[in-house]
């Protein structure tokens, strides 16, 4: 699977966990709604800083928006044990 789609569809599974529109994720991430839904549908190539972007706006680390088997709803958390 192409990994425009797979961290597409974890911001769009992080940003519904966190109850957030696409209005409101663009808004925290200083871009507009048109980019959020095309990260989303992964048309977009986003560089690091905008994983990065996504995921302090989304309440999540950057890893989990690389995950294959999609975005876990919890906040900032890495899926591991601490």
């Amino acid at each position: 699977m192409d990994i425009r789609r797979i961290v597409g569809r974890n911001i769009k599974a992080a940003r519904l966990a966190a109850g957030m529109s696409q209005e409101e994720l663009a808004a925290r991430m200083d871009v507009d709604q048109g980019y959020v839904s095309s990260l989303e549908a992964g048309k977009r190539n986003p560089t690091i800083l905008t994983v990065w972007h996504a995921s302090e706006a989304l309440g999540v680390l950057p890893e989990v928006l690389f995950r294959m088997g999609g975005a876990p709803s919890g906040p900032m958390t890495t899926g591991e044990d601490d």
